[in-house]
């Protein structure tokens, strides 16, 4: 050994050691393979800039989104029973459940918020994809006749941002179930004269589709969104034939008259804002600024 290798090589070695970079730095498009820098996605509302993908947020990235100051007051869920039919595939239910428990912080796919949205007071449903895809159980059935109870309650629109890929398998026909309980609660709100608004995110398929998620007065979508019963390669399995480009996807949905708007995801707040007044005869927003009484309530924003 000489004096080379005791005191030069080691402080070269340091030199050149690897920096460690956090895991969510970056963020790849998943239809460009464009790498964009994290924040800048999140400062864009989570839209790769360039591409316009709209990527998937959790349920209180959206009510943060819509409501005025990302300010609103979550409504108390009820709570239903946990794994009814003891089901057990390649995990117990009651296992899978305490994953996207503890991975999404939420109990259900379901989150509901009643606050303001461009100062008219509005009651929000969102349907988390990422607790099991979104799926149609039990507790989700009973979120969204909730949800609809609150407008009914508080007299205000009932907007859903829908993002499923159907019924919960794991609660069998308890879970569908659910399709005909959420389409006596739309009923209720259309008897009372309260608007309906839905808009579809991807994905929103399976019995979700074939339920509330299409009942709405007015129908949106973001761009892009997949928007379906049955999935393009199921249905191409089935006929035995290639498929339109784009099929299923909100564009050509909205081209076949079967969405009313696909809406850019930086304009779907003033956008269901405008529609609600519409509905409701409310006073334009910059009319309605001033004389609005405030919703005493509403003081925090929410815990998340």
């Amino acid at each position: 050994m000489n004096w080379i290798s005791e005191v030069v090589r080691p402080k070269i070695k340091t030199l050149f050691n690897k920096r460690e970079t956090p895991d969510n730095l970056w963020i790849k498009c998943p239809e460009t393979g464009q790498v964009v820098f994290h924040k800048d996605v999140e400062a864009n509302q989570w839209v790769i800039p360039g591409s316009n993908h709209h990527m998937r947020i959790s349920a209180t990235q959206r009510l943060a989104l819509m409501f005025d100051n990302g300010t609103w007051l979550d409504v108390a869920l009820p709570e239903v029973a946990v794994d009814p039919l003891k089901f057990r595939d390649e995990k117990k239910y009651i296992d899978r459940l305490k994953e996207n428990r503890t991975k999404t912080g939420q109990q259900d796919t379901f989150k509901i918020g009643f606050g303001r949205v461009e100062d008219l007071p509005m009651t929000i449903a969102v349907q988390d994809f990422g607790f099991m895809g979104g799926s149609l159980g039990m507790a989700a059935g009973e979120a969204f006749i909730k949800g609809a109870e609150t407008a009914l309650e508080k007299k205000t629109s009932y907007v859903l941002f829908a993002g499923s890929g159907g019924a919960r398998m794991q609660e069998g026909i308890l879970s569908l179930m659910q399709m005909p309980r959420t389409t006596v609660a739309i009923r209720r709100l259309r008897d009372a004269k309260l608007p309906y608004i839905v808009v579809l995110t991807n994905p929103t398929t399976g019995g979700v589709t074939a339920s509330y998620a299409m009942l709405g007065d007015v129908h949106l979508a973001e761009p892009g969104a997949l928007i379906g019963f049955a999935g393009p390669r199921v249905i191409e399995q089935t006929i035995r034939e290639k498929l339109p480009d784009g099929f299923q996807r909100a564009e050509y949905l909205k081209e076949h008259g079967m969405v009313d708007a696909v809406v850019h995801r930086h304009d779907l707040k003033a956008t269901v804002a405008r529609l609600s007044r519409l509905f409701t005869k409310a006073p334009a927003a910059s009319v309605a600024a001033a004389p609005v009484p405030a919703l005493p309530e509403i003081t925090a924003a929410a815990a998340e």
